[in-house]
């Protein structure tokens, strides 16, 4: 007995055959080419998928001591990387609706991997204390540029969106960090930008914490006019 497929086949020439199997791969190609396509900063500003790849702290330059806070006594630089660094990193994806990484970027949703950041964090050694008030912001947009040309973003693709995390500075009562949107394919930053928040609040944690969820409102109150 024939099936469907049995007579197409029999009834059509090699040469359509032929002519039907390119415009088969054709179509796939497309298909491919369209759900992997570069990204570009236009795409910032339409309704692209945005993964929120969290905060790389991996530069940051902390002025001072954290033993002027109560609950903090002396931190290491292994304290932060293993305690903090996590910490901060999970707020935004714990406390969703207070650090509000889609409504700051004109999305109903996002994608989270810090994954991605959470790595680079453990990854790094520092030393992130420093005395130096000159070491407050040390980035640029061409070290980040840098930074992410060598990003393992683990196997994530389409348009990233993270913080590159510079200072923390309690004479300033701020944190420094640069907004950055990356075609995560091709390790291109497609926009950064350096933003401030104010810090403040009980806590070690808590401080420092208000310094991020305040430099994502400036990213927020900002992102058009860098259109």
């Amino acid at each position: 007995m024939y099936t469907l497929f049995n007579f197409a086949v029999i009834n059509y020439s090699p040469k359509i055959l032929f002519k039907m199997k390119n415009l088969l791969l054709a179509l796939l190609t497309l298909m491919v080419a369209s759900s992997t396509r570069a990204q570009t900063k236009e795409d910032i500003y339409s309704n692209t998928q945005i993964t929120w790849l969290g905060c790389d702290f991996t530069q940051l330059k902390f002025i001072g001591g954290a033993a002027q806070f109560k609950d903090a006594g002396e931190i290491s630089n292994r304290d932060l990387r293993m305690k903090y660094f996590p910490g901060w990193n999970n707020l935004f994806v714990k406390e969703q609706k207070k650090y509000n990484v889609a409504e700051a970027v004109d999305r109903n949703t996002v994608e989270f991997a810090i994954d991605v950041t959470d790595a680079a964090n453990d990854n790094s050694t520092g030393p992130y204390f420093t005395d130096n008030s000159g070491d407050y912001q040390l980035l640029s947009a061409e070290k980040v540029a840098s930074l992410v040309s060598k990003y393992d973003f683990k196997g994530h693709k389409g348009l990233g969106m993270m913080f590159f995390v510079e200072g923390m500075s309690k004479d300033k009562v701020e944190a420094s960090m640069w907004v950055t949107f990356v075609n995560m394919s091709q390790k291109k930053v497609l926009l950064t930008k350096r933003v401030t928040g104010t810090t403040g609040g009980f806590g070690f944690r808590n401080y420092w914490a208000k310094g991020l969820y305040n430099g994502l409102q400036e990213t927020q109150h900002n992102l058009r006019k860098w259109k």
